[in-house]
């Protein structure tokens, strides 16, 4: 596995870099030797961040993790991955199961779990209302949600703010 180390305000020692290149590592089971591993670290104000995104066939995997402690991060992000890796392991068994049972037609029994299906609990409509960014900030921190949906007054696009883990806010915009 190929790991490119990113550091965003935060200085990374070696022995830090080497403690969480043997725990990627232990990843490597689950990849071919060309999958690369980029590791985001970063911190702002007092809190560290580890962030961990492995490109892998037909998606990504990604954890991240924010604490006081780059080396507590690391033992709670690894756990993050495996859990995920495992569950687009078995998706994509799945799938080829499918195609097999397609292709060949033979009557194979095999037991899985099944996860819940998500369906949508909740439907809800409103008009736009055209505004600035500012005001879509104080209207969603009025409502108390986590992001909130606006037409834009300047562009005229549909945009969604949201709140993000870091105290800031992000801003997507809809473009026709």
């Amino acid at each position: 596995m190929k790991i490119e180390f990113l550091c965003k305000n935060y200085n990374a020692s070696d022995k830090l870099k080497d403690i969480i290149t043997r725990k990627v590592d232990k990843l490597d089971k689950f990849f071919d030797d060309d999958t690369k591993a980029r590791i985001l670290l970063k911190k702002s104000k007092d809190v560290e961040t580890l962030e961990i995104t492995i490109s892998v066939t037909g998606g990504i995997v990604r954890a991240e993790v924010a604490g006081g402690n780059m080396y507590e991060n690391i033992d709670l992000a690894i756990p993050k991955l495996e859990k995920q890796i495992i569950r687009h392991h078995d998706k994509i068994k799945s799938k080829k199961f499918k195609i097999k049972e397609l292709d060949f037609a033979l009557p194979i029994v095999e037991e899985t779990v099944k996860e819940p299906e998500k369906k949508v609990v909740r439907s809800k409509s409103y008009v736009l209302v055209p505004m600035t960014v500012e005001d879509a900030i104080e209207e969603m921190e009025l409502v108390g949600h986590d992001f909130y949906v606006f037409a834009n007054k300047s562009t005229g696009n549909v945009n969604v703010l949201y709140a993000r883990n870091d105290g800031d806010y992000g801003l997507i915009e809809a473009v026709r």
